[in-house]
């Protein structure tokens, strides 16, 4: 489902890998929600569970997490690891437009 998603949607995919064992993940959440309340119609907003899908997290070589990754065209497009605040999160966005 993730690489039909990545491949079909017109929108910028923001992509947060977590897991429900991970403090930062838990963290970022409420900043995730912010950015996708603030993109809605813009943007898709998904989040991975890394522990559920262990084998696409190892394929896109996620070695920490969150890791926040962009996908746009089909492609990666940029990523970056560990929590933060919802500016950030949008000028992550913003760098691939």
């Amino acid at each position: 489902a993730f690489d039909a998603l990545v491949a079909a949607c017109r929108l910028p995919i923001l992509v947060d890998f977590w897991a429900d064992w991970c403090q930062p993940c838990r963290m970022v959440a409420p900043e995730l929600e912010k950015v996708a309340r603030a993109r809605a119609g813009r943007a898709l907003v998904v989040k991975v569970d890394t522990e559920a899908v262990p084998d696409l997290a190892r394929r896109l070589g996620i070695r920490s997490i969150p890791t926040l990754a962009v996908f746009g065209g089909g492609r990666e497009l940029t990523r970056s690891a560990g929590a933060m605040p919802a500016p950030r999160i949008e000028a992550l966005l913003d760098q691939t437009a």
